[in-house]
C-alpha cells in the first residue's frame, strides 16, 4: 500500500506547469494521496508561451494529471489573502474529500518591482509580497490547523520558504523578509501543534529551474550562480518535491519544527 494511501493533501500555488507546486502535487499523488490543488485563477493571457502552446489550463490541468495517477483531485482558484475564500477552500475540501491530512504552503507572490534596493522599494510592493507570502500562508494554515485539530488524527504541514530567508541578498528585502518570517512561523506552529500530533516543517529551496527563475537559469548569470553551489547545478522542481513528500510521510513522524535546505549545499546551516 502506498505510504499516503487514504490521505488528503492541499497544495497551494500548484497551477504552473514548471512550478514547484505542480511537482509536489504529483509526487503526493504517486505516494497515494488525493490532492486539492489551488491557484490564483490567473488569466490564460498571462501564461508563459510554452503553457499557452500546450493548451495548459492551470490547476485544472494539474488535477487531470493527479486523476491520471488514480487519485482524486479538486482544482480550486483561491485568493489566499482573503480569509473567507480560504475558509471556503477548507469547507470545499472537507465536503468533497471528507478530511484533510496534509497542507503544503507553496503559493507565493510573483516576482515584480520588489527586487530593488530598499531605498527604491515602493510601499505597495513591500505590502504585496508580505501579504501573499506571509499573511496568506498564515490564513491558510490557521484554517487548516483548526480542521486538523477537530479531526484529532494528527497531520502534516510543510511551508515552502527559501534560502533567501536565511542569507542576505541585496534587493531581496521584501522577499527575504517574508521567507525568514515563514521559518519562524514554522517553529512557533510546530510547538503549538505538537500536542495534536501535527508535524510542521519547512523547506528552503535555492536556485530551482522553474518558470520564475528563467532569467537566471537561462541567462548569462547562470554559471556564476551555479559556481556558488557545491553540487554544481541548480535544482529541478522534483528535488524540492521529494523533500516535501518525505516530510509529509510516515518516515518523518519524529521530525517537526525543522528547516531543510534543498539547495545543493549553498547554505549549510
Amino acid at each position: 500500500m502506498p505510504p499516503l494511501e487514504g490521505k488528503v493533501a492541499i497544495v497551494t500555488g500548484a497551477g504552473r506547469y514548471r512550478g514547484i507546486g505542480r511537482y509536489v502535487a504529483l509526487a503526493l499523488a504517486r505516494e497515494g494521496a488525493d490532492v486539492v490543488v489551488t491557484g490564483s485563477g490567473r488569466s490564460p493571457d498571462t501564461f508563459p508561451a510554452g503553457e499557452r502552446e500546450m493548451g495548459w489550463r492551470d490547476v485544472d490541468s494539474v488535477a487531470e494529471e493527479v486523476r491520471a495517477l488514480g487519485r482524486r483531485a479538486l482544482p480550486l482558484a483561491v485568493d489566499i489573502c482573503d480569509a473567507d475564500r480560504v475558509q471556503a477552500l477548507v469547507d470545499a475540501t472537507l465536503a468533497e474529500m471528507g478530511r484533510i491530512d496534509i497542507l503544503v504552503n507553496n503559493a507565493a507572490a510573483a516576482r515584480g518591482r520588489d527586487r530593488v534596493p530598499v531605498v527604491d522599494l515602493e510601499e505597495g510592493e513591500w505590502r504585496r509580497v508580505i501579504e501573499v507570502n506571509l499573511t496568506g500562508t498564515f490564513l491558510v494554515t490557521r484554517a487548516v490547523a483548526k480542521a486538523l485539530i477537530a479531526q484529532g488524527q494528527g497531520g502534516r504541514i510543510v511551508n515552502v520558504s527559501s534560502i533567501a530567508g536565511k542569507m542576505p541578498v541585496a534587493t531581496f528585502a521584501a522577499y527575504g523578509t517574508s521567507k525568514a518570517g515563514l521559518i519562524q512561523f514554522t517553529r512557533v506552529l510546530a510547538a503549538e501543534l505538537a500536542p495534536h500530533e501535527v508535524n510542521v516543517n519547512c523547506v528552503c529551496p535555492g536556485l530551482v529551474d522553474t518558470y520564475r527563475m528563467e532569467d537566471i537559469t537561462r541567462g548569462p548569470i547562470r554559471e556564476t550562480v551555479v559556481r556558488s553551489i557545491p553540487l554544481g547545478r541548480e535544482a529541478q522542481p522534483e528535488d524540492i518535491a521529494e523533500a516535501v513528500v518525505f516530510l509529509c510521510g510516515p518516515d518523518a513522524s519524529y521530525v517537526t519544527g525543522q528547516t531543510v535546505n534543498v539547495d545543493g549545499g549553498r547554505v549549510m546551516w
